[in-house]
């Protein structure tokens, strides 16, 4: 299937969003999920699907700055 993440479009057999981070060896505990402009809870991530042209934002927690 067809899905954008963080504006690019890319093809995936993922079923979740848990599975995409997978795909993507993007550690669950380091990123905050927007699924089609909504905030997904880290508790969902395994049990929320996505499907066909879903868009994803993945957003990075990052350290620094004074």
């Amino acid at each position: 299937m067809e899905i954008m993440i963080n504006g690019k479009n890319e093809t995936t057999d993922a079923s979740t969003i848990l599975e995409v981070l997978k795909d993507k060896e993007i550690d669950p505990h380091l990123v905050a999920v927007e699924l089609n402009t909504q905030i997904i809870e880290q508790e969902q991530l395994a049990t929320t699907s996505i499907k066909d042209g879903d868009k994803l934002e993945f957003l990075f927690y990052m350290g620094g700055g004074e």
